[in-house]
């Protein structure tokens, strides 16, 4: 149960651009800390590290217990990161890393939920101290709102149906009685046209309502390229196309000067706060692909505060 950073080197050269490691570095999903390790291996100076997950916390101890004396790790959300930035007295940082969704470490454990490969009670808690898990919103949300929820996170073309089958079926309370109920619920010939489980889009629909994924990192763009110096860079790592559309969303609009027309000031004018450093985000190579099959579907977007 190990999981492989990804985009490793592409990474390190985006957050040290001209060669040169930076000072002050916020891994706002440091996880198991393999892209933090790699960075203060690369000359990074301090980190701090931020996670949800405690137990992906407890193995980043381990992973950055070399590195201890520069590390500061701490439990909760990278919308956190100012708060953290400002207990260590760092007004400003220069470099930000966000590497979105979920981990293999999560994914492979039997115990979290996240995997319909295991029988498990259907949690998919980023943060298992926090309230509301996926067996609360499959057994208590109304079927409207149930589809809404698969259709908008999950892409899911059948979510009406899914959701019908899981309000006539309640209470779900494990990942295979779920997963066997969608692929049950599908039409034969939508089973046999797809190239991937069933319940993959429901599953990641779940995840995503249950950890708030989306508005979080709506929130975070903002927050991160406000910690950050001028010239400093946020390099994001997102995992499919909700998260991607966003981040993409974020820099465009960020990147860009709005000048109000004439006779319309009152539409207010915005200088743009950052540069785009690649304009088409930077996708795995094809030998990355060959060793981490799990690593096809990301994209890193880069950008630099003026």
């Amino acid at each position: 149960m190990t999981h492989i950073p990804v985009l490793l080197d592409e990474t390190i050269v985006a957050l040290m651009p001209d060669g040169v490691a930076p000072a002050r570095l916020v891994d706002g999903t440091v996880g198991a800390g393999g892209h933090s390790q790699a960075l203060l291996e690369a000359g990074a100076g301090r980190l701090l590290g931020c996670d949800l997950d405690a137990q992906a916390l407890r193995i980043a101890r381990q992973v950055l217990g070399g590195h201890s004396e520069r590390t500061n790790l701490f439990h909760g959300s990278y919308l956190q990161m100012a708060d953290y930035a400002r207990e260590l007295g760092w007004p400003a940082v220069d470099a930000i890393l966000l590497d979105l969704g979920l981990s293999s470490l999560q994914l492979d454990d039997p115990v979290r939920g996240f995997s319909f490969r295991y029988a498990a009670r259907l949690d998919m808690r980023f943060d298992t101290t926090s309230d509301s898990s996926a067996q609360d919103l499959v057994n208590t949300l109304p079927a409207g709102e149930l589809a809404r929820l698969l259709f908008h996170y999950g892409e899911e073309r059948h979510a009406r149906r899914i959701a019908r089958a899981i309000v006539a079926a309640r209470p779900v309370c494990t990942t295979r009685e779920l997963a066997d109920l969608i692929a049950a619920a599908l039409p034969a010939a939508s089973r046999r046209a797809s190239r991937i489980h069933p319940a993959t889009r429901s599953f990641q629909a779940l995840r995503i309502a249950v950890n708030a994924e989306l508005v979080a990192i709506e929130r975070v763009i903002p927050i991160a390229v406000d910690l950050l110096r001028a010239g400093g860079r946020l390099a994001i790592i997102s995992f499919h196309s909700l998260e991607d559309r966003i981040v993409k969303k974020a820099f465009r609009e960020l990147a860009e000067n709005r000048i109000a027309p004439p006779g319309m000031a009152s539409l207010g004018e915005r200088r743009a706060r950052i540069r785009l450093v690649n304009r088409k985000p930077i996708i795995p190579s094809q030998a990355e692909i060959q060793r981490n099959p799990r690593s096809r579907s990301a994209k890193l977007r880069i950008a630099e505060k003026l």
